[in-house]
């Protein structure tokens, strides 16, 4: 099952087609107070659920190196300011479409009377059902002296393989970046 999720989750970060990014943070929180930041560890009891090797790899490199352009320093997790996490989940969602094609000319309407011409009885309905699953990657930063989630960013779009490693690695830096481009928030004016 671990490894059918681990499948799962690395498709979908590696290939979204489409971004769709979503902030939420703490309106009271003065994020200029921070400057520090370190990876949460946390007790590995089977209730959450992180990357492995390769991907984890990817994404952590990309949010340290997006912090790093944002000013702030990764120090161990005793100094940190921030501590930072991600998690990542896979939604499946299901589509239907329905159409009818009941319009079209008909040759043999002058033989045979109405329903045999134009738009008659000569109507099909098709619906299509599609499954597909959603991707998402979500970026936690938690303030390290109230424990308390300060700042989360989100990115969700629908799982396409991407092949290579080069793809995978600019992929996951872009989607970081994106997530990433509302840290610090910009005060309301």
């Amino acid at each position: 099952m671990k490894n059918i999720m681990l499948a799962a989750v690395v498709l979908m970060l590696s290939a979204c087609s489409s971004i769709n990014t979503n902030w939420d943070y703490n309106p009271d929180v003065d994020f200029n107070q921070f400057k520090t930041f370190a990876w949460a560890t946390s007790v590995n009891d089977g209730s959450e659920y992180h990357l492995d090797g390769l991907m984890d790899a990817r994404v952590r490199n990309a949010v340290d190196d997006q912090l790093e352009l944002k000013g702030m320093k990764q120090v161990p997790m005793e100094e940190a300011q921030l501590l930072v996490n991600y998690l990542t989940k896979v939604d499946t969602k299901v589509d239907v479409d329905t159409f009818t094609t009941n319009y079209g000319y008909n040759p043999y309407y002058p033989y045979y009377g109405p329903g045999w011409g134009w738009g008659g009885q000569w109507g099909q309905t098709h619906t299509q059902v599609r499954e597909y699953n959603v991707g998402t990657l979500i970026v936690d930063l938690v303030d390290a002296k109230t424990k308390q989630l300060v700042w989360r960013g989100s990115i969700a779009d629908t799982i396409k393989d991407h092949k290579t490693p080069q793809e995978r690695t600019a992929f996951i830096n872009q989607a970081v970046a994106d997530i990433m481009a509302n840290y610090p928030p910009k005060p309301e004016q």
